[in-house]
């Protein structure tokens, strides 16, 4: 099943193939699902065959999509959820095990200043929140404590019945806008340039409560991505271009880089000067690891960062033609990325190096590793030699969406869905596996009926 947020019924459109000129492109078949009237910011993934997604439709609704993984992927409406007024700015799953029984729910939050819960097998609103102080910007869900977190200009801990627990007043104008758990009750909200370092204490009658207990302000701009690594590293990436690895346990920086550029001469025209690359090209828009790998979307460009050697390992410095807006790594050597351009592009990491962009001053800079040895500013530096640099080789362009893609899901086998400003889903399938489906299904049905 697929939880998606409309404004009207959904209509599907037929089966696309999009060419096998690609041959590592195994998303040859393609199935458009319309009915959105605006863009489609953002999906998580529910289970194996579900996700939820949200649109910024002022009369937000969620419709729960049949995705079945067999030959046949529908799309078929099955439920229509509604309650918010405004625009859901985040949403999550929910898993509580009581030890009998795991049930997972949805939890959204919007602008116009609730939370609700909802059951994705009846399409009910469970619990539903109103009159908050702010609108919620982020959540969180701590299964091992049963509750869940929710970010804005105030850090609160609920449980499962929707029951306030604690909360903080944090002290950022911005306001909380991405939080991750971290081992020992910890957790870690990004604010503006800061991180503020939480710690949960559970008491003897069970009940909770939460303190900040560390600031780590070595950003010089703000925080635009918060990811966890591994469970003893974490990594945050800001606008000005700097990526940061972080130790879980004791917060100490492992790693600093900042992204440096050429910057033209003070007596240089000024046209030479606009040509300079804007500091919203140098913004990390996106970080996404598989626990050996980190992968940055910075600007229009893609890095690749190893966590065990703490180096860059490839890089494309212009991989689409507009922001890079959401990544994710298929394997060691293969990736996938989105763009504001609305292009879907598949990476292999090769051995080569690439003539066509040498390292140079728009590569990442050196390392440092505490937080002493911060660099506080943006000396001009060129890095001439980059040993053991690899490539990123485009192959495969996945050709569907006329406006930005905002982010995709990956099902494996059973295909990727992307969402995107033109109001669209897609659903990209493996053709080949299809086929063989479609021929599997035909024979079966000949078997029941006797033959033709």
């Amino acid at each position: 099943n697929i939880f998606w947020f409309l404004s009207s019924s959904v209509t599907k459109s037929p089966v696309l193939c999009i060419g096998e000129e690609q041959p590592k492109n195994w998303f040859t078949e393609l199935q458009v699902l319309k009915g959105h009237f605006d863009i489609v910011r953002f999906l998580v993934q529910i289970d194996d065959f579900s996700i939820s997604e949200r649109c910024d439709a002022a009369d937000d609704t969620v419709q729960l999509i049949a995705f079945s993984p067999g030959a046949r992927q529908t799309g078929e409406r099955l439920q229509e959820l509604r309650g918010h007024s405004q625009q859901i700015t985040a949403m999550t799953t929910f898993t509580c095990d009581d030890g009998l029984t795991s049930h997972t729910s949805l939890i959204t939050a919007s602008s116009d200043r609730s939370l609700s819960l909802w059951d994705p097998d009846t399409g009910n609103r469970v619990q539903t929140i109103s009159d908050l102080q702010s609108s919620v910007k982020c959540l969180l869900v701590l299964e091992r404590l049963c509750v869940w977190i929710s970010g804005g200009e105030e850090l609160c801990v609920w449980n499962k019945d929707f029951q306030l627990q604690c909360h903080k007043q944090n002290h950022s104008d911005t306001g909380i806008t991405a939080l991750i758990e971290l081992p020992k009750n910890c957790l870690a909200a990004a604010m503006d340039k800061e991180i503020a370092i939480y710690r949960l204490t559970v008491s003897t009658d069970s009940s909770l409560s939460v303190a900040e207990i560390r600031c780590l302000s070595d950003h010089q701009d703000q925080i635009r991505s918060l990811i966890n690594v591994n469970d003893g590293l974490f990594a945050s990436g800001s606008h000005a271009g700097e990526l940061i690895l972080w130790d879980a346990i004791d917060w100490n920086i492992l790693a600093y880089e900042h992204i440096l550029w050429e910057e033209s001469q003070a007596c240089a025209q000024a046209e030479i000067r606009l040509a300079a690359p804007k500091p919203s090209e140098m913004s990390i828009q996106h970080l996404t690891t598989n626990g050996k790998l980190i992968l940055a979307a910075v600007g229009s460009g893609l890095y690749v960062y190893s966590v065990l050697s703490k180096m860059v390992v490839a890089y494309r410095k212009v991989a689409h033609d507009s922001n890079v807006l959401h990544t994710m790594l298929l394997s060691d050597s293969e990736l996938m990325s989105c763009s504001e351009d609305g292009s879907v592009r598949m990476w292999e990491i090769q051995d080569l190096p690439l003539p066509a962009e040498p390292a140079s001053a728009g590569f990442f800079g050196m390392w440092t590793f505490s937080r002493s040895n911060k660099q506080t500013g943006a000396p001009i530096k060129k890095v001439t030699d980059v040993p053991n640099i690899r490539m990123l080789e485009l192959t495969g362009d996945l050709i569907g969406h006329s406006g930005a893609v905002q982010m995709f899901v990956n099902f494996g086998e059973n295909g990727l869905v992307t969402c995107s400003a033109d109001h669209l889903l897609i659903l990209w399938k493996n053709g080949e596996r299809q086929s063989h489906l479609r021929s599997l299904a035909l024979f079966e049905k000949l078997e029941e009926s006797g033959g033709l």
